[in-house]
């Protein structure tokens, strides 16, 4: 991102959950950036209006002359009303009188940013993703070991509570869930009944990495009003980079409407601080500990690859279940997660039968070690 900022005739997009060091980066880059800077966020209780944009922007013309380049960063651009509509009009000017400005735009909810961007600036802009910190960055910045992210998860600001669980999961439910929730979903989007839109969170991280009806939900949440309504916010939910719904691969054709998600947590945090059990008890615990570490992959995945690059999906057929299907342009994998005895090779079996064209892939038990599956980059692996 430092190296491409400095190409001026695009707009530059980073996009990714809320606390992991989007804004850290990009003030990295301003004390770096050769030249003058402007830096400014809409992350305030009441959304700004176009007119904050226009503020920025003018503040950063004022700094701009021959051969200088001002760098200008407005964080959580989704927050102002009418945004996409504000940055084309100053971008396109920009384009045309040629004053220096480079732009880096921020965002924390993947719905609004996305829906801006291609409403609005269509060919102006280039994007980059920050996910949740995977396995290494914990582990390189923390010292954490393999267990201790599958357990904690990957949000770098929680890593000082880490001795004391009560005080870590005060933190993530507190701090960070709470924030995403009613800054991301509820302050920007129509929500008719919020309280459904928190209780289907707490579903999803009371049973993560499993495939839940949507009639199921319907049985498990008060005041859950539709199937419509569920798939709609499970929508948005992911748009905040917290939970997605996985749909069911049918060997290329669509899936059902209103079909079965298999639901992911993005971090694993969201899941343990959501659970009454211990670091020490959910590692003695195989059943707990097993869906911990297929959520993890199903995480990994979801993180490093973006729709662009391909669809992450599951597998099921009556009783034969592939935890994971990653369709490509070119190939599709079936991915099965072993975190403990190898078990029955019936429902990749039956995958395979049904896509005979079909690559493999075991992690765990059997096939490629954790430490090394969550060390490396899924569109690499998949390249």
């Amino acid at each position: 991102l430092h190296d491409a900022l400095p190409i001026s005739k695009v707009l530059h997009v980073l996009v990714g959950p809320r606390q992991t060091g989007k804004t850290t980066a990009a003030r990295q880059i301003a004390d770096e950036w050769k030249g003058e800077t402007v830096f400014a966020a809409a992350d305030a209780p009441l959304p700004p209006g176009p007119e904050w944009i226009h503020a920025q922007w003018d503040l950063a013309l004022t700094k701009c002359g021959p051969g200088k380049k001002v760098l200008l960063v407005l964080d959580e651009i989704q927050k102002v009303r009418g945004w996409s509509e504000t940055v084309k009009l100053l971008w396109d000017r920009e384009l045309h009188e040629r004053k220096g400005l480079h732009v880096l735009l921020l965002g924390s909810s993947a719905l609004l940013v996305q829906k801006g961007l291609t409403e609005s600036l269509t060919g102006r802009f280039f994007q980059y993703r920050c996910g949740h910190w995977g396995y290494g960055e914990m582990k390189a910045a923390f010292g954490w070991n393999l267990e201790e992210w599958i357990f904690f998860g990957g949000y770098p600001g929680s890593a000082q509570f880490r001795k004391n669980e009560g005080d870590w999961k005060h933190y993530v439910t507190d701090s960070l869930v709470e924030t995403v929730l009613s800054r991301d979903v509820l302050q920007l989007q129509t929500v008719a009944k919020p309280a459904l839109l928190r209780h289907l969170f707490g579903l999803a991280a009371g049973y993560p990495a499993q495939i839940f009806s949507y009639n199921k939900m319907l049985g498990q949440l008060q005041e859950a009003g539709n199937t419509t309504t569920l798939s709609h916010y499970l929508k948005l939910l992911e748009s905040a980079f917290i939970v997605s719904g996985l749909e069911s691969y049918r060997g290329g054709k669509p899936g059902k409407r209103g079909s079965s998600p298999k639901l992911i947590l993005w971090n694993n945090a969201l899941v343990s601080a959501h659970r009454a059990l211990s670091y020490a008890q959910a590692k003695k615990d195989g059943e707990s500990w097993g869906r911990l570490v297929e959520n993890a992959v199903g995480a990994h995945l979801l993180n490093h690859l973006d729709r662009s690059f391909g669809e992450v999906l599951y597998w099921r057929d009556h009783d034969m279940e592939v935890d994971f299907v990653v369709k490509t342009a070119a190939k599709t994998w079936g991915l099965e997660v072993k975190s403990g005895n190898s078990g029955s090779a019936k429902g990749m079996d039956g995958f395979l039968k049904k896509n005979p064209k079909a690559k493999v892939l075991i992690v765990g038990t059997g096939g490629m070690n954790f430490e090394e599956f969550f060390l490396s980059n899924p569109s690499q692996l998949w390249a």
